[in-house]
């Protein structure tokens, strides 16, 4: 009788380790859906590193997130003081907004639910919940998963690893992958508050187009007009410069590259307008937000433009698909901040 109830404690005391055991992938994920679906909302602080180009950048981002529909992402640009921006989306739309610039556009767009957005939550676990063959490990602090990316505009970012933390499930360290399985985007998290308070003015336009909100002073009137440094594209999906032409437009500086090769492009480059007041509608863009690390722009089929140390560029081609239109700006961009 003593022997069979030492059995019963035996078998007691395993089944009781078996429920201590480590969660499943599929616990993992139940506890991600149920994380993203019942919060009221988040408020995070992360550093983003770029290794796109000749020498690694690096940007701060603030996330706002309430539900059920409102976001803010604030953009900070270590380099270019007055290029911080803000993309917004609330009850009115979607915005890009650069508060020292007095910027505002406004976008047709279902961002940020039609690409992968590595700084997001919802997105983040959307992604694992969409990749039927993601795999999963576990360390002795995070849940890891390793899935495929869904950015519309660039197919060059296929994979991501996403660790998520073991006790609040949620994210610490997203590296984003190129084909070779390379990080060329980490999205590291400082810090992660659920259910934190909003005001209702935290997601209006007019709010977040104030100096407070980015941290860089707003020019109370167009700066004074500098020499226009042109910058050439080391990236050129084969073409090469034929022509480089300078133009007045209204007073201004306008310098208009075309390269001409086995696909043929144009660049466009000129003094950003810094507004003289901040306007009450933001101005309606053409395209989709596009992010290019250092800066969010508009791309179109056939386009891109954007704003980087104050300096407008447009990039346009019928030719060029836009992960190469994003490969030729990117390189741009690299002879900026050296």
């Amino acid at each position: 009788m003593k022997k069979f109830a030492g059995m019963i404690v035996f078998a007691a005391f395993l089944f009781l380790l078996a429920g201590c055991g480590e969660a499943s992938q599929e616990d993992v994920v139940k506890k991600l859906e149920e994380t993203s679906a019942e919060m009221k909302g988040y408020k995070a602080e992360a550093t983003m590193k770029l290794n796109t180009g000749e020498e690694q950048q690096d940007y701060g981002i603030d996330v706002w997130y309430q539900k059920d529909d409102n976001y803010r992402v604030l953009l900070k640009n270590g380099t270019d003081e007055q290029g911080s921006q803000v993309i917004l989306r609330n009850k009115d739309g979607v915005f890009v907004l650069t508060p020292a610039m007095k910027k505002s556009f406004k976008f047709q767009s279902e961002w940020p639910y039609n690409s992968s957005q590595p700084y997001l939550y919802q997105s983040l676990v959307q992604d694992v919940l969409k990749d039927s063959n993601a795999t999963f490990e576990m360390t002795e602090e995070h849940y890891i998963f390793r899935t495929k990316t869904t950015y519309q505009n660039n197919t060059t970012l296929p994979y991501q690893e996403i660790y998520f933390n073991k006790k609040t499930y949620t994210p610490e360290l997203v590296k984003v992958l190129d084909k070779d399985k390379k990080p060329m985007v980490e999205v590291s998290f400082a810090s992660f508050k659920l259910d934190p308070k909003f005001e209702a003015k935290d997601f209006e336009l007019e709010n977040n187009m104030t100096s407070s909100v980015s941290g860089t002073p707003a020019s109370a009137a167009p700066a004074e007009q500098q020499g226009l440094t042109v910058l050439y594209p080391t990236e050129t999906a084969g073409a090469t410069l034929t022509e480089e032409k300078e133009v007045n437009v209204d007073g201004q500086e306008r310098v208009i590259l075309t390269y001409e090769g086995e696909k043929n492009f144009t660049l466009i480059q000129e003094p950003a307008d810094v507004s003289d007041a901040v306007s009450a509608a933001a101005i309606p863009a053409s395209g989709e937000p596009y992010s290019l690390g250092f800066t969010v722009g508009a791309i179109t089929s056939s386009s891109l433009t954007w704003t980087q140390n104050g300096v407008d560029y447009m990039l346009a081609s019928e030719e060029l698909t836009r992960e190469e239109i994003q490969e030729v700006a990117t390189s741009i961009s690299g002879q900026a901040i050296k």
